[in-house]
């Protein structure tokens, strides 16, 4: 089983009522770029990670479309909110939109036992997260309108990181119980912004990371040239992985 990931597809329809090449040439066509890729890359043994920006949607029922296209595409689709995604609904309305082809995540976490490439058989693999925001210190961050988005957001990572937390711990109980060897363990963290502000400074986002030894963040949301160049590749101990559609050239990028 491999694992990929994917952010800010920014989907309108078919043919879509909002062409993202007005954000230049390198958008022209994108989606059928990145099903192209996704569909001769990916099995449905895999797992593909959508850190959000999905749709331009407004509401769910609108957003159906660009949903029901990416159900179609191969392996386990899971989901994260981007700041574009007004269509975002409730679970259940999601849910029952959509059945099991896609699992929407919003502050919420698992674990699962995978045997992926270059985890030297199986290994349990958690994963979780939420859409994130701007941290202070950012350009854009104003206390009056901003702190009070940016605690909540840190609420929905600690909350997706104990249930990670806790599904690791449930699955060694498991094998222990089945006499069965421990297994290593490889959290990997969903955002759709960075998990820091323009000045890659520490933030309650790297916090987590750190405190709950989060092995790689997965995020999206960057959209331009400076921005690609200013991302390190590790903050502490955590590998750090962009994966906007633009960044890796519209395709689905390998994560394990």
């Amino acid at each position: 089983m491999n694992i990929y990931a994917i952010g800010d597809i920014h989907l309108s329809g078919n043919p879509p009522t909002k062409p993202m090449d007005v954000f230049g040439p390198h958008w022209h066509d994108h989606w059928n770029r990145i099903k192209t890729h996704w569909q001769s890359t990916v099995t449905d043994d895999d797992i593909v990670f959508l850190v959000g920006d999905i749709s331009w949607a407004l509401r769910l029922e609108e957003a159906l479309p660009d949903l029901q296209e990416i159900a179609t595409m191969k392996g386990k689709k899971y989901m994260i909110r981007g700041n574009h995604d007004y269509w975002w609904s409730s679970a259940n309305k999601m849910k029952n939109a959509m059945g099991d082809t896609i699992t929407f995540i919003q502050g919420h976490g698992t674990a699962i036992v995978a045997d992926t490439p270059g985890t030297n058989g199986e290994s349990i693999i958690a994963f979780g997260g939420t859409r994130g925001y701007i941290c202070p210190g950012d350009y854009d961050f104003n206390v009056d309108r901003d702190q009070s988005i940016y605690n909540r957001e840190l609420l929905r990572t600690e909350a997706a990181l104990e249930e990670m937390n806790t599904s690791i711990n449930r699955i060694h109980a498991e094998r222990m119980e089945q006499g069965l060897p421990k297994l290593s363990e490889k959290r990997l963290l969903l955002l759709h912004y960075p998990p820091f502000n323009e000045n890659n400074a520490p933030s309650g986002f790297t916090d987590l990371m750190e405190r709950y030894n989060v092995d790689m963040c997965i995020f999206g949301h960057l959209h331009d040239p400076v921005s690609f160049n200013r991302i390190p590749t590790t903050f502490g101990n955590t590998e750090l992985k962009l994966v906007s559609a633009d960044y890796s050239q519209f395709m689905v990028q390998k994560i394990l």
